[in-house]
């Protein structure tokens, strides 16, 4: 058990939270959200013991074991991935790490032995003998090769190194288990094992996410950071999220209660101030006055920002047809023959493991690639706008997000400009600040602005969740389903792509899968699973 009592931490003169009274007990899941900036991941870190906090304690027995999911992904760059995931049971690999050095030394002496000895027995009860082989299966459930199992991490990808340090914190059933953005990098079948991972847990885990059906399928609490409390609600994301939106509209009523209780105290003040027989009346509803205005309500400090996609024109029954798209990379090909056609009413998810393949086949689609063999044509009613994964070379410059936001459109009206970066929380000044400083979540709703003011009937959205808040990811998961228009996208958000896709397609080494289903059928097809195995022969797929 972990008990947080009277907690508070500042930053100069804010505050980030105080109060805070918790209890974490072992078998439950303790998701923690909040908006940007909130503290969540601060939170964390005091939980963990890397911040201490203003005032107050956290306390839990001695003798429990915490793991916390590292963010720094170079660490070990020298380590077989293997040793990298058995380091989580710091203990155990200290144990292996010096038996292995005594018995490599060539002067092997009595002492040696008897410790030699001494550890045999240590690392069979903490079962070093069994550890590689559980940390390799934590690696190929996370979807790491086993072929880079015994590679040092500077010889894998980002993607892989994200992985090895998750498995590193999964690894040795800790007592505690304190997760980061745990899905960040990992393909929606990784997720899903992590999800059954975390559903078989005993101990204790608490976890920040953004991704909505990650917190719904393993949190049993969601712990709410806004106003400076930390809040406990039972049960997972969409529980809280339908009782949050009761207790704010509980507050708005009792605000426009007061609000018009105000109105009228003013009016009696003001009509009997001045009036002998009436003052004393009137000076006890100006006491009520000032209660009433020092006690106003506040329903959430959360910013949600507003995403709606209205193109100038319907599209046509000829949206783009694909026919032979073949795609060289550095030798190799990303795409190979590939034939597709896009339906009016599309909303197509790209789905698998071929995520080199996806890219290349969107920038290709948007214009942005034009190095490619076959024919790729666009019906002559549509038009496209296409947000890219990979956007830091847009944002290379010293523009104010006004003058950059600018560029697209062919309008010198700065207001018509500034109502689109407005929905997304840029007001004011906001609006003003250069692009090249901004964070990923900024850049994001910059594109999101860039695509509105655009007015395109086909929208092309490759990895457009990244760097989002729930707030973000649940506006533009409602703007899209709510788009007229074809579009055409991939994501690692489960939730996100089986609200909106309702059709899938997975291009394999093999072939492609092409399906007229939502996302949730297509994981459940046995058709889908046989040709998944075909095209990959005979593979074990561990990216979706």
């Amino acid at each position: 058990m972990i008990n947080v009592s009277d907690l508070k931490l500042g930053f100069g003169e804010r505050i980030l939270f105080k109060d805070v009274n918790l209890k974490f007990v072992p078998g439950n899941c303790y998701g923690v959200i909040g908006a940007n900036g909130a503290g969540k991941s601060t939170f964390l870190k005091l939980l963990s013991g890397e911040l201490e906090p203003d005032f107050g304690q956290i306390s839990y027995p001695p003798k429990l074991r915490m793991a916390v999911l590292k963010q720094d992904h170079f660490e070990f760059e020298d380590e077989r991935l293997v040793d990298v995931v058995i380091r989580g049971y710091g203990k155990l690999y200290s144990i292996m790490k010096e038996r292995e050095a005594i018995y490599a030394k060539e002067d092997f002496s009595d002492a040696d032995g008897i410790r030699a000895s001494e550890l045999e027995g240590e690392f069979a009860d903490l079962g070093g003998w069994e550890a590689e082989a559980q940390a390799s299966i934590l690696l190929s459930g996370l979807g790491v090769p086993e072929t880079d199992h015994e590679k040092p991490m500077r010889e894998v990808s980002e993607s892989i190194k994200v992985r090895a340090l998750l498995a590193q914190a999964l690894f040795g059933n800790p007592d505690i288990l304190l997760l980061d953005e745990p899905t960040n990098g990992l393909d929606l079948d990784s997720i899903s094992w992590l999800e059954d991972f975390l559903m078989d847990f005993q101990n204790i885990v608490i976890v920040v996410s953004h991704d909505r059906h990650f917190l719904n399928a393993v949190c049993t609490q969601i712990l709410d950071i806004d106003f400076g409390l930390i809040r406990q609600y039972p049960g997972n994301y969409d529980f809280w999220y339908k009782v949050s939106k009761m207790l704010q509209a509980q507050m708005k009523d009792e605000k426009k209660r007061r609000e018009d209780k105000i109105k009228d105290l003013k009016e009696f003040i003001q009509r009997f101030a001045s009036n002998a027989a009436k003052s004393r009346q009137a000076t006890s509803r100006r006491k009520v006055l000032d209660k009433l205005e020092v006690d106003d309500l506040q329903a959430t400090s959360r910013r949600f920002p507003w995403v709606g996609f209205k193109p100038e024109r319907d599209p046509g029954n000829n949206v783009v047809a694909v026919r032979g798209l073949t795609k060289i990379e550095d030798g190799k090909a990303v795409l190979s023959g590939l034939d597709l056609t896009v339906n009016r009413g599309d909303k197509i998810a790209f789905v698998g493991r071929e995520h080199l393949a996806k890219t290349a086949l969107f920038r290709i689609l948007s214009g942005e690639d034009e190095d490619y063999e076959g024919e790729c044509s666009w019906g002559q009613t549509m038009s496209s706008s296409y947000f890219p994964k990979e956007n830091a070379a847009l944002f290379d410059s010293d523009d104010s997000i006004v003058d950059w936001l600018k560029r697209y459109t062919s309008s010198d009206d700065e207001t018509y400009i500034r109502s689109f970066l407005g929905r997304m929380l840029f007001s004011g000044d906001e609006a003003l600040k250069p692009v090249r400083v901004l964070s990923g979540g900024e850049k994001v709703r910059c594109l999101l602005s860039r695509m509105m003011l655009q007015a395109a009937n086909c929208l092309i959205l490759d990895e457009p969740t990244n760097h989002l808040d729930l707030e973000s990811i649940t506006a533009l998961n409602n703007g899209l389903i709510e788009f007229p228009g074809v579009v055409l996208f991939t994501s690692h958000d489960h939730e996100f792509v089986n609200s909106i896709a309702n059709r899938v397609v997975e291009i394999c080494p093999g072939g492609v899968i092409d399906r007229l289903i939502s996302f949730d059928e297509y994981l459940r097809d046995e058709q889908v699973k046989a040709l998944r195995d075909q095209y990959y022969h005979g593979h074990v797929i561990a990216e979706i």
